[in-house]
């Protein structure tokens, strides 16, 4: 999804965040965010975590 962003496009959207948020805003901002991809990334990991422990049930076959 974000391949194509280059540092010029990184550029540009920061200065955009700062005129829009401004610069007291920003380090909240970049929190808050390092808070939800984290919480994210500790959910998806609890889910794939929970899938490999269950054993798989074998099959009878009659």
């Amino acid at each position: 999804m974000f391949n194509n962003i280059g540092v010029s496009g990184l550029v540009i959207i920061l200065a955009i965040a700062l005129i829009v948020f401004g610069p007291a805003k920003l380090p909240q901002l970049g929190r808050a965010f390092g808070d939800t991809l984290r919480e994210f990334r500790n959910s998806t990991k609890g889910i794939a975590d929970d899938g490999a422990e269950e054993e798989p049930k074998p099959i009878k076959i009659e």
